[in-house]
């Protein structure tokens, strides 16, 4: 049964992604904010269909954290799922990812209506360069800017290292971080097919002010925040998560 249901939500993912995403095309002229209000609808409608169809419900802690002046989220990256939640639960938002994801078809066009910052995980300095200039842009314009410092989704049960770019742009731009914890990889794990009947809980932490502080001193604030946050969540102390040697076959 839970094969079924998983793959009729895949399914429905599957035709919402392609005509939002056409549509995203077709709203292209019109200003930023009124075609984010539209294909955003896409996350809100496939959180409703995994609530309907796979029994995945959430909770969130701390709303009252969430204010009208735009931030840098960082969030923790375990699932799909949060790059739905964030887009119901927090203001106009805009992306950074790689920029892959983009030549993906359909999805794709659909990631590149939101107006992203879409860098080349490779380019090192280059990439934090365009980091930093394009979210100041972003949040000057009232985006928030969303980034997951692990950079990947991580398994259940760990946490990963934290890249500099959030904390770069927050310390640059002197925008408050919030961050972000979560442990939707029960219902929804790293690469999983089969989504499993839960409640996930989200919690919002109190803003962070950047004012004196270095990039690597925001970083190490979010970071040990995320981990007590995880280890709470989950019941347990996160390990530190190691990157699969491809060539050797190990961690």
């Amino acid at each position: 049964m839970l094969f079924i249901r998983s793959l009729l939500f895949t399914c429905m993912q599957v035709v919402t992604t392609v005509l939002f995403s056409l549509l995203g095309v077709l709203l292209w002229p019109i200003p930023f904010k009124w075609r984010y209000k539209v294909v955003s609808k896409w996350a809100r409608l496939n959180l409703w269909l995994l609530e309907k169809i796979c029994g995945i419900h959430y909770q969130i802690e701390g709303l009252e954290h969430i204010s009208d002046e735009p931030s840098i989220i960082m969030c923790k990256h375990q699932s799909a799922w949060e790059t739905l939640a964030l887009q119901v639960i927090f203001p106009q938002q805009v992306w950074v990812l790689k920029r892959e994801l983009l030549w993906i078809p359909f999805f794709g066009w659909g990631l590149a209506a939101l107006n992203p910052i879409a860098i080349d995980r490779s380019a090192g300095r280059k990439a934090l360069s365009q980091v930093v200039a394009q979210g100041k842009e972003r949040l000057l314009a009232g985006s928030w800017i969303v980034i997951f410092p692990e950079g990947t989704r991580i398994p259940t049960g760990q946490i990963g290292r934290f890249g500099i770019g959030g904390a770069k742009l927050a310390v640059e731009s002197n925008a408050n971080v919030i961050p972000v914890a979560h442990d939707a990889g029960k219902a929804w794990p790293k690469k999983g097919f089969i989504k499993y009947p839960s409640t996930i809980k989200m919690v919002i932490g109190e803003k962070i002010a950047v004012k004196d502080k270095s990039a690597a001193e925001v970083n190490k604030q979010v970071y040990q925040w995320m981990e007590g946050q995880m280890t709470s969540l989950e019941g347990g102390h996160p390990k530190v998560f190691a990157k699969e040697d491809k060539n050797s076959g190990k961690k």
